[in-house]
């Protein structure tokens, strides 16, 4: 059923949980699967004349490349195929929903697997979570993973026309 399985990964328990989902759908259709780390260093950082964002960003790149390594090591544990991506947002007129949205298209993924809420508290409070933001936006099937562990709700495949005026 799915041949392109994107996940966003950003070293979370939620998005863990996430790629759990998305190695087992992997697994069971034989679908390529395609970790994604998006690096979003603050605006603030950019904006402030006295702080350095290359530093803020140096963190993220490790924190990346730690993630990416570990679903690197799971994808090879379950025999699923596939490559990681590192991007990286604009800090100028971009956000991780774009990038995102962006990494599907050009990987022609027929499933998003991501969590819904991680590590972006921030951002959630003042722009809304990315999943959210990525659901109202997106083409192909998402699939929203809980981030709650103890959570016994099934996980939701939608599609963008399915959400219209949906409150997440």
């Amino acid at each position: 059923m799915y041949k392109h399985i994107l996940v966003p990964i950003d070293g979370s328990e939620t998005s863990a949980r996430a790629l759990d989902a998305a190695l087992l759908l992997a697994r069971e259709n034989h679908a390529e699967l395609k970790p994604v780390y998006v690096i979003d260093v603050p605006p603030t950082l950019y904006a402030d004349p006295a702080s350095d964002p290359s530093h803020a960003r140096d963190v993220f790149v490790r924190e990346g490349a730690r993630v990416i390594a570990e679903a690197v090591a799971r994808m090879q544990g379950e025999s699923v195929q596939g490559s990681p991506q590192v991007l990286e947002v604009d800090p100028v007129g971009d956000d991780i929903t774009q990038q995102i949205s962006r990494a599907a298209k050009a990987f022609n993924a027929d499933l998003v697997v991501m969590g819904t809420h991680g590590r972006r508290g921030w951002r959630r409070l003042v722009l809304g979570s990315v999943a959210e933001r990525f659901l109202r936006m997106s083409s192909c099937p998402v699939l929203l993973v809980p981030s709650h562990a103890g959570e016994q709700k099934a996980p939701h495949i939608l599609s963008a026309p399915d959400i219209a005026g949906a409150w997440l």
